[in-house]
């Protein structure tokens, strides 16, 4: 990658509130993915990082708004799919036993009661446990003891896919090479930790401070030191580097005979790991942990190391299983960040946003105002009870902060400063896409534009339909999508399927050859499995992963119809937001209208997730490593779920096959040691039939 592309690339001067149409929104999305990309390769590849990181995450939060709006837009390849970085393939490549998820972050007290309050429902318990730790502001990794050797280390890389630093994390001399025998406990066989590697805020500027004396380029801040030395491929380098390291987790734990993660925490140190039993809290209710974040907050800048927030998570694990994890984030867990700095500015304008199910959205638009290093010129005001609460009106000087770092809020407006010329907004009362009168609810926090119609809704639900995810019709774009609305041939999905040639021939672009390759593309997507279609509906809340997990759950559309908010929540990786965006959904006439008519055209939605399905590997684990002919690595373990099995990264004790390709490692040579039955590809493909 060329960095003379680094001006162009810091920052695109971009405005989602200003994109109107699906090729400006392409444009745009083009432009951010190539800068994430860009900084992607200065930061995990040349160590060398020209913006903050919080100037990164506007930039992916931006994409991912994009995204959001116009799903048909985005890919699999595209950066807001990943948990974290591109892994480095120099470094080589591991997969984790489990996902690395990210924590849900919040910012606000009321937040933290809210999470009390939903724990406390779904446990049916008066005040579960809490543990507190701070949120360690470096790299987090994944280590593995086998027979108490450490025998693996990674980092996050994608959530999936992390870099083996197995090498490089043996120079930190508080990590032990072999685990301590003195707990009660015996070590486990198979020890799966993680943690935070960091490096103190002294240590950072004396390594600054001899590296500038050296006329070598000095680091950025201690997060990006901690990751950069980490990912050297000569050890030797990383042994010069002052990194440290606090263990937080381990997985599996009760398999290993614990009940709470505070016992984890105090058994963590008897084997030689390194824990912060200084800060590491236990909080019998919610007034302890608001207490114990004031603490956090007070302690933050005399700490010898860089914290952002606190973490808090249930201690229980029989709770934490009850509790379960949404796609990208468990929902016993969450990280409370400390407040985000603050700046003024003017609101010049409020624009109303339309969003694809036909919400309005106030748009503040201000006069630019750098706060943390990053450029602000928007800010959502949500809705007119907001507005009205606040008393913000256009013309206001405000005060504005970037909420969890990141989203830009205005906090109040700054009253002393008006002079009179400032104007209250009210919402409009016609929908500026169509001119529809709007609907407003009675507390004002929800402005609709009631028109299934409107240009704004029907466009965008039409291209979420026909996205690569959903049905996948290839050769509907927005500007065909555009023609075909403005010749009266289509206005629901439905209407796709009962298009014929000569209509699709009347449109200045298509040819004979064109209209029946799209016609033949229109046949093909009725085919698409049931969980395609259920993203296709657009159902808030309900994204690819969510998808699939409906459809392991509910075998047709009817079951799906028929379930209660009850039946919803107890599934483990759904909560009351999804079930009751699900039960809404299904709820409103039109859109079941809508089904019926796409059932009637002839789509088949088979489930390849349904529990009827025949399971021929129910209840067996199995491990891949080397080249396989037939499948992909994730094709396979996609395989393996659908027909009642799990395919998990690393051997143990509890597997039941290796599938070894051409190529096979150290997996194969782990299962020889432990007994583990080894097939080939050949084999397995028997053991499916």
């Amino acid at each position: 990658m060329n960095d003379t592309n680094k001006d162009i690339e810091r920052k695109p001067d971009i405005d989602p509130g200003e994109i109107s149409s699906e090729d400006e929104a392409r444009k745009t999305i083009n432009s951010l993915r190539k800068a994430i990309r860009y900084h992607d390769y200065r930061y995990y590849v040349k160590d060398d990082p020209i913006i903050s990181d919080a100037e990164y995450d506007q930039l992916m939060q931006t994409l991912e708004k994009l995204e959001e709006e116009y799903p048909g837009l985005r890919t699999e390849d595209s950066p807001t799919q990943k948990v974290g970085g591109e892994p480095n393939e120099e470094l080589g490549l591991v997969d984790h036993p489990e996902p690395m998820l990210s924590l849900k972050s919040v910012s606000l007290e009321q937040d933290v009661r809210n999470f009390d309050e939903t724990c406390r429902k779904e446990l049916d318990t008066d005040d579960p446990v809490y543990i507190c730790e701070p949120k360690y502001d470096g790299l987090a990794v994944e280590i593995i003891y086998e027979n108490g050797r450490l025998t693996q280390a990674s980092t996050r890389g994608d959530g999936q896919t992390g870099e083996d630093i197995t090498d490089n994390i043996k120079t930190i001399g508080e990590l032990p090479l072999h685990l301590l025998k003195e707990s009660e406990k015996d070590v486990p066989e198979t020890l799966v930790i993680r943690g935070e590697v960091f490096i103190p805020k002294n240590e950072f500027e004396e390594m600054n401070k001899q590296r500038a004396e050296e006329d070598k380029k000095t680091f950025a801040n201690p997060r990006n030191a901690a990751s950069g030395s980490l990912r050297q491929l000569d050890p030797k380098v990383t042994a010069e580097r002052p990194l440290h390291i606090y263990i937080f987790q381990m997985l599996s734990p009760q398999d290993h005979g614990f009940k709470s993660h505070w016992k984890v925490l105090q058994s963590l140190p008897k084997w030689g790991l390194k824990v912060n039993e200084e800060l590491n809290k236990k909080c019998s209710n919610i007034d302890e942990v608001i207490e114990a974040y004031k603490e956090f907050s007070e302690a933050r800048e005399d700490l010898p190391y860089e914290i952002d927030g606190m973490v808090c998570k249930i201690n229980k694990f029989e709770h934490q299983q009850a509790l379960g994890v949404r796609s990208n984030n468990p929902r016993w867990a969450l990280a409370w960040k400390f407040p985000p700095k603050r700046e003024t500015s003017k609101i010049n304008k409020i624009k109303i946003q339309v969003g694809r199910t036909g919400k309005l959205t106030p748009v503040a638009q201000l006069e630019p105002v750098n706060i943390a290093g990053v450029t602000m010129t928007r800010a959502s005001l949500h809705n007119q009870h907001e507005i009205d609460e606040k008393d913000i009106r256009v013309g206001d000087t405000v005060l504005v902060e970037r909420a969890g770092d990141v989203i830009p809020q205005v906090v109040k407006p700054i009253k002393d400063e008006r002079d009179g010329s400032e104007e209250k907004f009210s919402m409009p009362e016609e929908c500026p896409v169509c001119g529809a009168e709007v609907v407003m609810s009675d507390d004002k926090k929800q402005t609709h534009c009631p028109n299934i119609n409107c240009e704004a809704q029907v466009l965008e639900r039409l291209k979420h339909f026909v996205s690569k995810d959903a049905m996948d019709i290839e050769g509907l774009g927005e500007k065909r999508i555009k023609k075909l609305l403005d010749h009266d041939l289509i206005s629901q999905p439905q209407d796709l399927y009962s298009i014929t040639e000569d209509e699709l021939k009347k449109l200045d672009d298509i040819a004979e050859k064109t209209a029946q390759n799209l016609l033949k593309e229109i046949e093909n997507s009725k085919n698409k499995p049931f969980d395609r279609f259920l993203y296709a509906l657009g159902i808030p809340h309900v994204g690819n992963h969510m998808s699939r997990v409906l459809a392991r759950n509910f075998t047709t559309i009817n079951d799906l119809e028929k379930a209660d908010k009850g039946k919803l929540t107890d599934i483990d990786e759904i909560g009351p937001e999804v079930a009751s965006a699900i039960t809404v959904f299904f709820a409103e006439e039109n859109n079941l209208k809508v089904i019926e008519n796409l059932m009637e055209s002839g789509l088949t939605l088979e489930n390849p997730y349904s529990e009827q399905k025949e399971q021929p590997l129910a209840g067996l684990k199995f491990v891949f490593t080397g080249n396989l002919e037939e499948w992909t690595r994730d094709e396979v373990k996609e395989l393996v779920e659908q027909l009642g099995g799990r395919a998990t990264s690393s051997v143990s004790n509890e597997t039941d096959y290796v599938v070894a390709g051409p190529g096979a490692g150290t997996k194969r040579d782990d299962a020889k040691e432990m007994g583990v039955q080894i097939i080939d590809e050949e084999e397995f493909k028997k053991l499916i039939d």
